[in-house]
């Protein structure tokens, strides 16, 4: 089992053994018109309980509901949960495993510790399709109103006049589909002791992001990171959301592939954006990131039948040298 198939299958069993416990996920998702903190069922987040017989967990899978929003092919997501006597898609999710703390936060007090999350363009393009699949006609009207006028979207120097208009239209689609919100992005965290290798003992807990809430993160990214001369990265993902969202409300589908390549504003576009910890922390904050609920003795209860010799993990000759000090003496 390499580092791929871990990242996702971990998270999907530890939600799974959080259930187990009966413990909720940290929900993070507009709440009252604002952007929080709460709890979610693990069940409401798979669409179904977990310990069903008929739930089925197909990774690297198309989440086939979105096909319908797309032109081309639909990209895979990290984890589709299915109900396998019926054969229907409950619920497609992104998933990221991120390290708590990262190298920005590492040197901070634990309550400002935070994780890095680097966003691939395809979890944009399910975005775009989350929010639409519930609350088209909100967004629709959200669009219709955002009097932005762009006619080369290829082009820097015209859009960048108007990315605080699509920064803001993002904002306002983000609290107005609250009641339509969805679980988005399965996002557990593993904590160590500072920047060390070692385990904290409080160490594992499961976060999830809706979609309303995972987008109005990245317009409050893409606001702070706004300049009148470039685009950046977080500013590019927000208009790759804007645009996608505008192709679906005008011809029911969006060429994703297409704007992804064309919009690229001489960036490359293998990723999305990152946001390191010191910019996520506050997104985050709460207790449970400060001190995670499951245990590390507890890892022997979600990874079962001998799993962990399976693993294969990556050989890294950075990794190597560090472990071997004594090459040094």
């Amino acid at each position: 089992m390499g580092k791929n198939q871990f990242n996702s299958s971990f998270p999907a069993a530890l939600s799974c053994y959080l259930d187990h416990q009966e413990l909720a996920a940290n929900y993070i998702a507009i709440t009252n018109q604002k952007f929080g903190i709460s709890l979610i069922d693990v069940t409401n987040v798979f669409g179904i309980k977990p310990n069903e017989t008929s739930a089925y967990f197909a990774f690297e899978a198309q989440y086939t509901p979105f096909q319908k929003y797309i032109v081309g092919t639909l990209s895979r997501t990290d984890l589709v949960i299915q109900d396998s006597s019926t054969g229907q898609c409950l619920r497609g999710l992104e998933v990221k495993l991120t390290a708590l703390p990262d190298n920005t936060t590492c040197n901070l007090s634990d309550d400002k510790f935070g994780s890095e999350i680097v966003v691939r363009p395809d979890t944009i393009v399910y975005l775009a399709a989350s929010i639409v699949s519930t609350s088209i006609e909100i967004v629709r009207q959200h669009i219709e109103s955002s009097a932005v006028f762009v006619e080369n979207w290829s082009d820097a120097r015209e859009v960048i006049t108007s990315i605080t208009k699509i920064i803001s239209c993002i904002s306002d689609i983000s609290i107005d589909i609250e009641k339509n919100q969805s679980p988005f992005l399965l996002h557990p965290i593993w904590k160590t002791v500072g920047k060390s290798p070692k385990l904290a003992e409080n160490c594992l807990d499961v976060f999830v992001w809706s979609d309303a809430a995972f987008a109005w993160f990245i317009s409050q990214v893409s606001k702070n990171d706004n300049s009148a001369t470039q685009i950046t990265r977080q500013t590019r993902t927000s208009i790759w959301l804007y645009k996608m969202l505008l192709d679906i409300c005008i011809n029911g589908r969006c060429d994703y592939k297409d704007i992804i390549d064309k919009l690229s504003y001489n960036t490359k576009n293998d990723k999305a954006f990152a946001s390191a910890g010191n910019v996520t922390n506050p997104y985050m904050s709460c207790e449970n990131l400060i001190s995670p609920r499951i245990r590390k003795d507890e890892i022997k209860n979600i990874i079962l039948g001998g799993g962990q010799n399976l693993l294969s993990p990556e050989r890294r000759f950075d990794a190597i040298i560090f472990n071997s000090p004594e090459l040094f003496s």
